[in-house]
């Protein structure tokens, strides 16, 4: 069985609104955490298993109020690869974001047509 695995996370840097704001009434700051973590298995009988786990926080503090969200979420995606592939040689790029699963093929010989020559009287 083959495994590859990638996780990515990103933290992007709280946003300011441009205006200014008073010390009474400070504007939220907003806080995003992403975090994915993504497997591929290559199992016995040619199946590829496609699975993952994300999840999501997202905090905004002011001084009256702290507030919190948390999503998270899981998948599971299984494909019957042809008989002709090459499991072992089963690749997978992770890149922005975007999964790239690459599987080679063995070529399949085609059988020579050989023309016979018709004879006549």
């Amino acid at each position: 069985m083959s495994i590859v695995s990638a996780a990515t996370s990103s933290t992007p840097s709280p946003s300011t609104s441009g205006t200014p704001s008073t010390p009474s009434a400070p504007s939220p700051s907003p806080v995003q955490q992403l975090q994915e973590e993504v497997k591929v298995e290559v199992e016995e009988g040619g199946i590829l298993q496609i699975s993952g786990e994300r999840s999501k926080e997202k905090e905004e503090k002011t001084d009256k109020w702290h507030r919190v969200e948390r999503s998270s979420g899981k998948f599971l995606r299984r494909f019957r690869l042809p008989e002709n592939a090459k499991l072992d040689e089963v690749k997978a790029t992770m890149e922005n974001g975007v999964l790239t699963v690459t599987v080679p093929k063995t070529e399949v010989k085609k059988p020579e047509v050989k023309a016979i020559e018709i004879s006549g009287n």
